[in-house]
C-alpha cells in the first residue's frame, strides 16, 4: 500500500516480499488499541528477521532482543503478537521501505510524553518528517496524514493545532533497520490476503482471527478435492463452497489493517469467514474441532486457548474458537433504600487529605527499643521492619494520594457466598500533583479507572477485612504512585500490593469470586503492611 511521503512502499498483513532482486528495508509493526501500526525497534526487527530466515512458521521470543518485551511472543504463522502472562493478542505486519528512507538510515523521530519519556512516531510519519527535514523545510503540517499537529524544525517542537499545546521532539540516530531482497515460496508467505477496517477489540475475536487464516487456507485446499464422505455430506458442503467461491472475487470486509496483501494470486475464499456476523462460522460438511473458552482463575487460559488453536491449525485441523464470556464486573442496580451500613463498622466513608496524614505515635520509643537489634535507621514514618522476620514495629504509612473510600452493604450475594450479602467498597482518587514522597515531586499524576468498585462477602471474616482495609486506607497503604504493570504508564495511581476483588459475579480475570482463599490471602497481605487485628483494638 502506498503511503504518504516518499520512501514508503508496501505493507503486508502476511509475510509479503518485495520484487525479485530489489533491496528494501523491513520494519515490523504491531497494531495498538487505537488502530495504529506501531513500529518495533530496529534491534527487535533484526531479531525477528533472523528468526524468519530459520523458520518462517515458527515463533519469536521478543525478550531475547529487548528485555522490556520479555512477556511477548510473535507467531509468524498467525502473524500475531501474544502476551504470555495475559493472553492478549495483537496483529503484526511486515512493511517495506526504500533503503534511503529514515529507517534505512537508522533515523528515529520521537516526541516527549507527559512523563518526560520519548515515544517514536509511527513509521510513515517518521519518514514524512525526515523528508521535510532533509529538504530544509521550516515546518511541516501533519494534517494530510490525519494528525492535527504542526511540526516546527526551528524550535524542534510539535503543536496541537486545536489546543495549541506544545511538545518537544527530537531526531535520534539508531541502528538501521534490516534489509531484504528477493522472494520465497508462496507456502511460506501465508496467511495470504488482508482486508480493510478496524479490528474488533474483543480479546476472543483476536484469538479467533489468529487461527482464521490458517484454517481458511486448509479449507480452501480441501475444497479443491472431492470430499471423502458420503454423497449426502458432499451435497451439504456444496452451498458453502459455492458461496465461498462467490466471495473470492470481492474485497473482504472487516479485518485488521488498512494494508494490502503481498503481490501474487491469492488462494480462493481466504477471507470468507472475516465477514461481520460470521466470526466463528465453519462451512457445513467440514469437520471442526471446537476449542471452548477455558474458564479459570488466571489470565493464562485465554493464551492457552489461542496457542492451542494455532498448533491444531499447523496439524491440519480446522478450528472454531468460541467467544469468551464477558466478566460480570458489577451487581444488578441497587436502589438507595437498599444500601445499608455494614454491621459493626462505624461510618460509611473515609476521606484522606494531606493535612490528615497520620504519623507513628511514638517513633522515639520504636528506635529506643530496637536500635540495638536493627542498625538501619527508622523509615521516615517512624516505623521499623525487622530484616529477619519482616515484622513491622511502629506504624507504617504509605504514599497514597488524597481521595475517598466509601463502603456499604448491598442485597446481592457473591459467587461462593450464597447466604451472605455483599460489602461494596468504592475508592475514588482524583488526578493531582505528586508530593515530596512520590517518585517525581511536582509532576502531575494520573488516576485511571476511578472510581474503583471492590467486593467482600458480608460475613465475620469479610467484615474483619473491611475494618483492616479502612486502617490501611487511613495509613495511605492501599494505593501509591508508580508505573502500571498493566499499561506501562508511569506517574499514575496503582495498587500497593493489597489485592482487591473488582469482579462481582464471575472470576474470568482472576479478580473475582469464587475464591475460597482470598480472605486469608488479603489478611496476610495486610499483615505484611503492618496492619493486623491488634490495630482494631486501638
Amino acid at each position: 500500500m502506498a503511503r504518504q511521503g516518499s520512501g514508503a512502499l508496501l505493507a503486508s498483513a502476511g509475510l509479503g516480499f518485495p520484487p525479485q532482486n530489489v533491496a528494501r528495508v523491513v520494519v515490523w509493526e504491531w497494531l495498538n488499541e487505537h488502530g495504529r501500526w506501531r513500529p518495533y525497534s530496529a534491534a527487535v526487527c533484526h531479531h525477528i528477521e533472523n528468526a524468519l530466515k530459520e523458520d518462517a512458521r515458527g515463533s519469536v521470543l521478543l525478550g531475547q532482543a529487548d528485555v522490556q518485551l520479555a512477556p511477548y511472543v510473535i507467531d509468524l504463522q498467525a502473524m500475531h503478537q501474544f502476551r504470555q502472562d495475559t493472553g492478549t493478542a495483537r496483529p503484526v505486519r511486515r512493511s517495506f521501505y526504500d533503503p534511503s528512507s529514515a529507517p534505512g538510515k537508522g533515523i528515529v523521530w520521537e516526541w516527549e510524553t507527559d512523563g518526560s519519556s520519548w515515544t517514536p512516531y509511527d513509521m510513515d510519519i517518521c519518514i514524512t518528517i525526515q523528508n521535510a527535514y532533509e529538504k530544509q523545510h521550516p515546518w511541516l503540517d501533519l494534517s494530510s496524514l490525519g494528525f492535527g499537529y504542526l511540526i516546527s524544525f526551528s524550535s524542534m517542537a510539535q503543536t496541537n493545532r486545536q489546543t495549541q499545546r506544545r511538545r518537544r521532539l527530537r531526531r535520534r540516530m539508531d541502528l538501521a533497520y534490516p534489509l531484504t531482497a528477493g522472494s520465497i515460496p508462496k507456502s511460506q508467505s501465508w496467511p495470504v490476503g488482508a482486508s480493510t477496517g478496524q479490528p474488533c477489540s474483543c480479546q476472543q475475536c483476536l484469538l479467533v482471527n489468529s487461527t482464521r487464516a490458517a484454517s481458511n487456507a486448509i479449507l480452501a485446499s480441501q475444497r479443491r478435492k472431492p470430499p471423502a464422505g458420503p454423497a449426502a455430506g458432499a451435497r451439504r458442503a456444496g452451498p458453502a463452497v459455492g458461496a465461498a467461491r462467490a466471495e473470492a472475487g470481492r474485497p473482504p470486509a472487516g479485518a485488521f489493517s488498512r494494508s494490502q496483501s503481498a503481490p501474487g494470486a491469492p488462494l480462493p475464499a481466504l477471507n470468507n469467514l472475516n465477514r461481520p456476523g460470521r466470526r466463528a462460522a465453519v462451512p457445513a460438511g467440514v469437520p471442526a474441532l471446537p476449542v471452548k473458552n477455558l474458564n479459570g482463575t488466571g489470565p493464562v487460559h485465554p493464551a492457552l486457548a489461542g496457542m492451542t488453536g494455532i498448533l491444531m491449525c499447523a496439524a491440519g485441523l480446522p478450528v472454531c474458537l468460541t467467544r469468551a464470556p464477558k466478566p460480570i464486573l458489577h451487581p444488578p442496580p441497587v436502589s438507595k433504600s437498599d444500601i445499608k451500613p455494614v454491621p459493626g463498622v462505624n461510618g460509611v466513608c473515609r476521606k484522606t487529605k494531606k493535612k490528615h496524614l497520620k504519623k507513628s505515635k511514638n517513633p522515639e520509643d520504636v528506635v529506643r527499643r530496637y536500635i540495638q537489634k536493627v542498625k538501619n535507621p527508622p523509615d521516615e514514618d517512624g516505623s521499623l521492619q525487622c530484616p529477619t522476620c519482616k515484622a513491622i514495629y511502629g506504624e507504617k504509612t504509605g504514599t497514597q494520594p488524597p481521595g475517598k473510600m466509601e463502603f456499604h452493604l448491598i442485597p446481592h450475594s457473591l459467587p461462593g457466598y450464597p447466604d451472605s450479602k455483599t460489602i461494596r467498597i468504592v475508592y475514588d482518587i482524583p488526578t493531582g500533583i505528586q508530593g515530596p514522597e512520590h517518585p517525581n515531586p511536582g509532576r502531575k499524576f494520573t488516576a485511571r479507572g476511578f472510581p474503583r468498585h471492590c467486593y467482600l462477602p458480608d460475613n465475620e471474616k469479610g467484615r474483619k477485612v473491611l475494618k483492616l482495609l479502612i486502617v490501611a486506607w487511613d495509613r495511605r497503604l492501599v494505593f501509591t504512585v508508580g508505573t502500571s504493570n498493566t499499561t506501562g504508564e508511569s506517574d499514575t495511581v496503582v495498587w500497593n500490593e493489597i489485592h482487591h476483588k473488582t469482579e462481582f459475579g464471575s472470576n474470568l480475570t482472576g479478580h473475582g469470586y469464587p475464591d475460597p482463599n482470598y480472605l486469608d490471602n488479603v489478611l496476610a497481605e495486610l499483615l505484611a503492611q503492618g496492619v493486623s487485628e491488634a490495630n482494631l483494638k486501638d
